[in-house]
């Protein structure tokens, strides 16, 4: 089959980039491995798919080339996304933070998205593996026309195309269908990928040091979590392995291996002027310290304290000014050091990718490889928690389906 754009990947980012270039009158095919349609938009935002952030701007992601994102965020933003909902009558609210969520299922976008694309013109072939890329570029030469062109053999036959967009995602949630294949066509073509890794996932402990919290498991509380230079204020939640929760899985994304968390525990209090107003009292600091926090995670927190300060948990009449001190301190800035984290299942996204270095901002194509575009979660382009990534999907589709 001979078209204009072969599109392998159909989620969100590649969805969005077949419908627009088959409404500039693009012929366009879309193949993907899966037998389903979408499934990270499926089980996004607890089936409610949070779609996008109205808050999004380009600090809102993570890229060793941090400027690269602006000119497709600019120009497809999260009121172009909220336009095309309310056109097929979709309803969505705001949760916090800025975040939209549908009011339906996830499986309204979905739906939504197909319709575009069916509407366009495009063609859709699922459970479609790609066995081979070739490509013939173009040199100037007269008889060989101005494009390159692209083959690609697949389950489904042979397609040949002058563009090609890969739009296979990252190694997130392998359950969805994840797989490395936009990698390895990235090295195919000589394009450069820069470091992989798990983001916006879980973060877990060495057994013995997490073993006294392990038993927690469900408690969550308010806190400030730095980590780097970052620093993120949401829920914090217990797991029997680690941390979870909003706060935590916006700094795994930040987290480097060896080093530090930071969590302010009560970013609302003056703990040393609360501590100093009761220091007088015969409460036992873990009962005092049940005002913020479950008498099971308060009765451990102090348990570790004793054994990393020397510090006992006692009537707070009992402690000195450098004890209550060394307390505050800790409860502003509660220091663990994670061993790892959850991996590839439990992570929302990949952080790293293709270098954007290697790439137009303007259209995604590659700058060596004429017709050969990246889109979405394969690019080193990761959004924060809050949908954030799915913005960068269909910003970064609009682009080069604008440009195919």
């Amino acid at each position: 089959m001979k078209i204009d754009v072969i599109i392998i990947g159909s989620g969100a980012a590649g969805m969005m980039c077949a419908l627009q270039a088959g409404q500039r009158g693009r012929s366009v095919v879309l193949l993907d491995h899966s037998k389903k349609l979408a499934e990270k938009i499926r089980i996004s935002g607890g089936g409610r798919c949070n779609f996008t952030n109205i808050n999004t701007k380009p600090e809102n992601f993570i890229s060793e080339n941090p400027s690269f994102c602006r000119s497709a965020l600019a120009r497809y933003t999260p009121n172009d996304f909220i336009a095309l909902l309310q056109k097929h009558s979709i309803g969505f609210h705001e949760k916090t933070l800025g975040q939209l969520f549908c009011d339906e299922e996830s499986e309204a976008v979905i739906a939504m998205l197909r319709s575009e694309c069916e509407a366009a013109g495009v063609k859709r072939f699922m459970s479609c593996e790609v066995e081979e890329i070739k490509h013939t570029p173009y040199t100037g030469e007269q008889g060989l026309g101005k494009k390159a062109k692209f083959y690609v053999t697949t389950s489904r036959g042979e397609f040949e195309a002058v563009s090609l967009v890969i739009a296979t995602g990252g190694l997130s949630i392998p359950k969805t269908g994840a797989t490395p294949y936009g990698y390895h066509v990235a090295e195919q073509f000589g394009i450069p990928i820069t470091k992989l890794k798990a983001g916006l996932v879980p973060l877990t402990f060495a057994p013995d040091d997490w073993k006294p919290y392990s038993e927690l498991t469900g408690v969550s509380f308010d806190a400030i979590v730095s980590a780097g230079k970052q620093s993120f204020r949401e829920n914090v939640l217990v797991t029997h392995r680690g941390l979870s929760g909003p706060a935590i899985l916006q700094a795994s994304s930040y987290w480097q291996h060896g080093t530090p968390l930071h969590i302010n525990m009560l970013p609302d209090a003056d703990m040393e002027a609360v501590l100093t107003e009761n220091k007088v009292s015969k409460k036992l600091l873990s009962n005092f310290l049940t005002t913020w926090f479950a008498k099971s995670f308060a009765d451990v927190w102090c348990a570790q304290l004793a054994e990393t300060t020397k510090i006992e948990n006692k009537p707070l009449n009992q402690y000195n000014d450098k004890q209550r001190k060394q307390i505050v301190a800790a409860l502003h800035d509660w220091q663990v050091t994670p061993s790892g984290t959850m991996g590839y299942a439990k992570a929302e996204v990949t952080c790293g990718g293709i270098d954007t270095r290697a790439l137009s901002s303007k259209t995604m194509e590659c700058n060596d490889v004429p017709g050969l575009y990246f889109i979405g979660e394969v690019v080193d382009v990761t959004g924060w928690l809050g949908g954030y990534n799915f913005q960068w999907a269909w910003a970064s589709g609009y682009a080069a389906g604008q440009a195919v």
